[in-house]
């Protein structure tokens, strides 16, 4: 099956090194436990390694999607004739929007360790969300995909 230029799916997990930290989690739990004997020692260390693996991928579960005539972020699904035109953020201007020229009532969907992302103004006069801030390891990517299927018509099906 051939994708459409407008597509693009990409989920934002968690990086390599949390990993290895749920693992010495798992290995803190086991020591811990250690004088209590050994079946204790070994249900800390996979109840605590299982119990931080969870953690690390639930939070590194978040998926960013155009698809369908819709941007997909997390749970939000956004028609994209209801975007403008979509900016593509360095590391830099990134970290701008998510602190000082953030607005409480942007709908973001950010994770600390991907340095890039995509704003793009909500152009919906009804919807009161002012932009949507997502976070993205393939800005220019995304943006492409969204403006892909801004020109797209849409269909009735």
């Amino acid at each position: 099956m051939q994708l459409s230029p407008a597509h693009h799916d990409e989920r934002l997990s968690a990086p390599r090194s949390w990993w290895g930290i749920a693992a010495l989690t798992g290995l803190a739990c086991a020591l811990t436990l250690l004088p209590l004997g050994t079946l204790p020692m070994l249900a800390g260390l996979v109840g605590g390694t299982a119990l931080a693996a969870l953690l690390v991928s639930s939070y590194g579960s978040a998926r960013v999607r155009v698809v369908n005539g819709s941007l997909a972020a997390g749970e939000a699904r956004i028609p994209v004739t209801a975007l403008g035109e979509p900016e593509v953020l360095d590391a830099e201007e990134a970290r701008a929007w998510r602190t000082y020229k953030a607005d409480v009532r942007a709908f973001m969907l950010m994770r600390s360790y991907v340095p890039t992302a995509v704003r793009v103004e909500v152009t919906d006069p009804a919807d009161p969300t002012p932009y949507v801030y997502l976070s993205t390891r393939e800005p220019r990517a995304l943006a492409a995909a969204i403006r892909a299927a801004q020109a797209v018509p849409a269909t009735g099906a």
